[in-house]
């Protein structure tokens, strides 16, 4: 058996030695505590600096190394998660809403194609066309897009999937309500590189359906129409952000117990529900004809017809769920409530 001797000549080692050795004991600890500590704080320290590095490099190959510290990361409404390195220099526009969202942005040099019904702003108009549901892919590919922005009601899954073959990023819009316009004009101000000028226009358009709701704050609602198309008879329902604005208008919507966005209604449905305001849409790309319209006064039963109550809207204005939507909510409140509401924008 070893001496205790052996165990004092290794001091360091043996705790039940000397007075004095204990002491060297303990400062010998201490140091080597306060360089694991460093240690392990130098290693924290260039881990961190490797994240930030690997955080960078993701951001400018658009593939970041975890996407929630990403600050080009973006769902679409598809739930697809898309990374950018950069604002798209070359964007496709494949809804005539977001063509103006995206002019309203100041983005209009980045536009280098539209689809065939996108007439605003006049520069729109302007831009290569490429169809609208069902776009011709080669033009499309020809104008190299960085990104192609498209809603998701009208664009076919079989075009969106031979996007993608094509290497082309699609973003998809669905506008199922009013506040969901203004996120997607403040998301797409992200993508594109006007953030600013996004949460501007945003605000703005915010700031104006509250003055357009506080004017008819307390007035009766009125029962009504909205003839989206008339042969077949389709309006809207729950799910649309058009039936929303019905209610912001202060209107009831007839077809407010509707299954779908936008029912097919029968006529004997509509006679019994006995709207008391008909609302039309109208306008160069789309809309009600004037022939149509006469139609409903046939039906001399209905309140509406009655009290002659048949009135024109902009299809520009109301069915297009972009910057001009406080127009379209202002001209449908002054239908319903011409009392309460300027009617400078009522009727076209």
């Amino acid at each position: 058996m070893q001496s205790s001797g052996s165990f004092q000549a290794l001091g360091i080692f043996y705790l039940g030695t000397a007075p004095q050795y204990r002491q060297r004991w303990a400062w010998l600890l201490m140091a080597a505590s306060v360089l694991l500590v460093a240690t392990v704080a130098y290693a924290d320290s260039d881990d961190e600096k490797s994240a930030v590095k690997r955080r960078h490099q993701g951001i400018l190959t658009g593939m970041p190394f975890m996407a929630h510290v990403s600050e080009r990361a973006y769902v679409d409404d598809a739930g697809r998660r898309m990374y950018f390195a950069k604002p798209p220099a070359r964007i496709v526009s494949l809804a005539p809403s977001i063509t103006e969202i995206l002019f309203a942005l100041e983005a209009g040099d980045q536009i280098v194609g539209v689809t065939d019904f996108c007439d605003f702003p006049l520069e729109a108009a302007k831009k290569p066309k490429v169809g609208y549901s069902n776009p011709n892919l080669e033009s499309l590919a020809a104008l190299q897009p960085d990104l192609v922005v498209a809603p998701n009601d009208f664009l076919k899954p079989d075009a969106i999937a031979k996007l993608e073959q094509l290497k082309i990023p699609v973003f998809i819009l669905a506008d199922k309500n009013v506040e969901g316009i203004f996120a997607h004009i403040q998301t797409l101000g992200r993508i594109v590189g006007r953030s600013s000028k996004a949460d501007t226009v945003a605000m703005q358009l915010r700031q104006q359906v509250a003055t357009i709701q506080e004017r008819i704050q307390g007035m009766p609602p009125v029962r009504m129409l909205y003839v989206l198309n008339s042969q077949p008879l389709i309006t809207v329902g729950p799910g649309s952000f058009i039936d929303q604005l019905i209610g912001m208008a202060g209107g009831v919507n007839i077809a407010a117990k509707s299954a779908t966005p936008y029912p097919r209604l029968s006529l004997e449905s509509v006679l019994q529900e006995d709207p008391e305001v008909l609302v039309f849409p109208v306008g160069k790309a789309e809309g009600i004809s004037e022939s149509e319209q006469q139609t409903w006064r046939q039906w001399t039963t209905m309140t509406a017809v009655k009290q002659g109550r048949l009135h024109q809207i902009s299809a520009d204005w109301l069915n297009r769920p972009g910057p001009r939507i406080a127009q379209g909510l202002e001209s449908l409140a002054a239908i319903l409530h011409p009392h309460s509401v300027p009617t400078s924008r009522a009727e076209r």
